[in-house]
């Protein structure tokens, strides 16, 4: 059985173990019969069973990653043009995570965990990507602003808590207002005119 077929095999094994249990009922043992492997073989890939649920949520999030390292690449695009790209890769995949992983009384304190994590993943993977494109726009005179990866930061946070809409559960309408605040600050901040970033506005799911 080639490796990352296995691999895989324990990450959907515990996806599908979600649906049925509470992240803290699930035992590796439940992971590997669900699996159909060795308990043992689990150790080979994985150290815990919190590393399992890191893979998981990192494996979920992959495309976007991927997305978003390609578009910083693409520097014939403008800068906000590609952050919006991948910001909307990123709905994507929550949406579909979301999903996946519909919440009740049982299991929402495992759904919130899993979004902590998701959370901290896609920060800390795309802030590096996003002040790559941000300084780009600034070299080009496209963006002006003296802090990037701050700029970076910023944007992820906001957006990403928005997107996830589960740490800070909020309306469509409270939705909307944060995200238009957020291109107004982008607007003034980056010396960009008024609604000339309009088309950051993420659609509706």
């Amino acid at each position: 059985m080639p490796a990352m077929d296995k691999y895989n095999r324990i990450l959907d094994a515990l996806s599908a173990l979600l649906e049925q249990k509470t992240l803290r009922t699930i035992s590796v043992s439940d992971i590997a019969q669900t699996a159909g492997i060795a308990k043992g073989s689990i150790y080979y890939y994985f150290d815990s069973k919190d590393a399992i649920v890191e893979a998981l949520v990192e494996r979920s999030y992959s495309a976007s990653i991927e997305t978003a390292k390609r578009l910083a690449g693409e520097t014939t695009i403008p800068p906000f043009t590609r952050m919006a790209l991948i910001f909307q890769a990123c709905r994507n995949s929550s949406t579909e995570f979301l999903r996946q992983n519909t919440a009740t009384d049982a299991n929402m304190q495992e759904r919130t965990l899993l979004h902590q994590k998701y959370l901290r993943y896609i920060i800390k993977e795309l802030n590096p990507v996003l002040a790559r494109i941000i300084r780009q726009g600034i070299d080009a005179g496209e963006i002006s602003f003296e802090y990037p990866d701050a700029l970076a930061e910023i944007v992820l946070i906001v957006l990403t808590v928005k997107i996830d809409n589960t740490l800070i559960p909020s309306t469509p309408e409270e939705i909307e207002r944060t995200i238009i605040g957020l291109i107004a600050l982008l607007e003034k901040g980056t010396d960009n005119p008024k609604g000339s970033l309009n088309f950051l506005t993420l659609p509706s799911a």
